[in-house]
């Protein structure tokens, strides 16, 4: 940083906003969204860092990237060499950028956040990734040579590919089994391409296979091989990171009509099998004039602003809590609303009604009032008694979270679940079985994608950890 007073201040200044597509003109595309940093304003924020001593914004992070490091590089001018330094911890930072709820995490802990706007981690790292990629600077991290083990990583998420990376370069053999026909898995089918272009996701997926990481693609396991075969290939530790991708639903009266789904099986064939781009891809998916959302996570608000991509006239999110209570990111719920789609708070499905064709015409919902709070560390939404009322709906697309999947656990009962059917680990991934480990939202549920990768990183050291105790 210059030693001017101008540059000293520069703490001062207000934080350099993202530029966005206008609301009216992206609610109609599949473009992103944000439109990334210039290396101007990538320089302007960057010059707001104050280099603490005492970084708490490494703390935040759940993959502990050298923060002022790699923004004192980007204040240097050395974009690429600070797309470099993220990449010592951090695999995916093109992703992380566009999708990290940095505002709780390592910008919610950025000591200028409590008296000023804190840095935009977030938006510089996205910049950095993206800066490598467009000049095709890229550097292989230095690798160990080949210590002769091998792992079998089952899923190919976040946490998947964290463990992945981390372990090729100290010297293992790795090999990724997919189910579907891409990698990435929530990355691919869960997150819609203008927050997180699937081009971008498959970036980071060719830098881990330029490692050395070999992915099969098409293998569903428990189905095609099991866990007991992966030992018989003669691998040393198993680590499994399929998250959760059993759709979860209501169980309330009329949810098999005709137009209601799921927002796993919505965004899967928009996303992954781009039913966005139809007729070029013959991928069908079910439209609707005036769509509901039923749920108030990032998942629901992705289902809602890819209903207006596809044509509908409008879109009502349905949720049982206040605004306030949100799980989703602020930003996601400040695009749905600059884009059009209602909210509907307090309020709760009670019954979905037909027209008598088999198809869904109403919701009953009834408004609710906030309680105690429970167990989330929220209010509890209470049913206001004689408070139904209908809203008229054409789609129905229910986000309210998935469940474990068993198809592997149950070719495997040996492993330990808890009662939600999620793999019991200790706080570094290992499970009851010795050499098997899990991360991800298969041990801890629906949760964020840094939250994943933290978990791979720590799989990761405890596989190496083992085995070369073992040895």
């Amino acid at each position: 940083m210059s030693n001017s007073k101008e540059s000293k201040a520069a703490f001062k200044n207000p934080r350099e906003q993202m530029p966005e597509q206008d609301p009216l003109l992206r609610s109609k595309n599949f473009n992103e969204v944000n439109l990334g940093y210039t290396p101007e304003t990538a320089k302007i924020e960057s010059d707001r860092c104050l280099q603490c001593g005492k970084p708490l914004c490494i703390e935040g992070c759940p993959v502990n990237v050298d923060i002022p490091g790699f923004i004192k590089l980007v204040q240097e001018g050395k974009y690429c060499e600070a797309a470099w330094k993220i990449k010592e911890t951090n695999a995916l930072p093109a992703i992380c950028g566009r999708v990290c709820p940095q505002e709780t995490q390592c910008e919610g802990a950025c000591v200028l956040g409590k008296k000023f706007e804190p840095i935009a981690i977030g938006n510089l790292e996205r910049f950095c990734a993206d800066y490598e990629r467009r000049t095709g600077n890229f550097k292989s991290p230095e690798k160990l040579t080949p210590n002769g083990k091998k792992i079998a990583i089952i899923g190919c998420g976040p946490s998947s590919l964290t463990v992945a990376g981390d372990l090729v370069k100290l010297g293992y053999k790795i090999e990724i089994y997919e189910a579907f026909h891409k990698g990435g898995g929530v990355l691919a089918y869960g997150i819609p391409e203008f927050r997180l272009p699937k081009s971008i996701v498959q970036q980071e997926i060719n830098y881990i296979e330029s490692l050395g990481v070999k992915i099969n693609y098409n293998m569903v396991m428990g189905k095609i091989l099991t866990i007991d075969d992966l030992w018989d290939m003669g691998f040393d530790a198993i680590f499994i990171g399929i998250g959760a991708g059993l759709p979860r639903f209501l169980g309330i009266p009329g949810e098999n009509l005709n137009g209601i789904a799921t927002a796993n099986e919505y965004l899967t064939r928009v996303n992954l099998m781009k039913a966005y781009n139809f007729p070029e891809y013959k991928t069908p998916f079910i439209a609707g004039d005036n769509v509901t959302v039923i749920g108030g996570g990032n998942v629901a608000f992705d289902s809602a602003r890819t209903a207006l991509r596809l044509g509908a006239d409008k879109v009502t999110i349905v949720y049982r809590r206040a605004r306030e209570q949100l799980p989703a990111r602020l930003e996601e719920v400040h695009h749905a609303e600059e884009e059009g789609v209602i909210f509907q708070f307090l309020t709760n499905p009670k019954q979905f009604i037909g027209d008598g064709n088999g198809n869904v015409e109403k919701i009953e919902v009834i408004k609710m009032r906030l309680g105690e709070k429970d167990s989330s560390g929220r209010a509890r939404p209470i049913p206001i008694k004689g408070s139904e009322f209908q809203i008229p709906t054409d789609l129905v697309i229910i986000a309210i979270g998935n469940n474990a999947n068993p198809l592997l656990t149950s070719t495997y009962p040996e492993l330990k679940l808890n009662k939600w059917g999620y793999i019991e680990t200790d706080e570094y991934g290992r499970t009851n079985i010795k050499g098997i480990y899990a991360g991800g939202d298969i041990v801890t549920g629906s949760a964020t994608v840094i939250s994943a990768m933290g978990a791979g990183r720590k799989a990761a050291q405890a596989i190496h950890k083992d085995l070369v105790k073992k040895k």
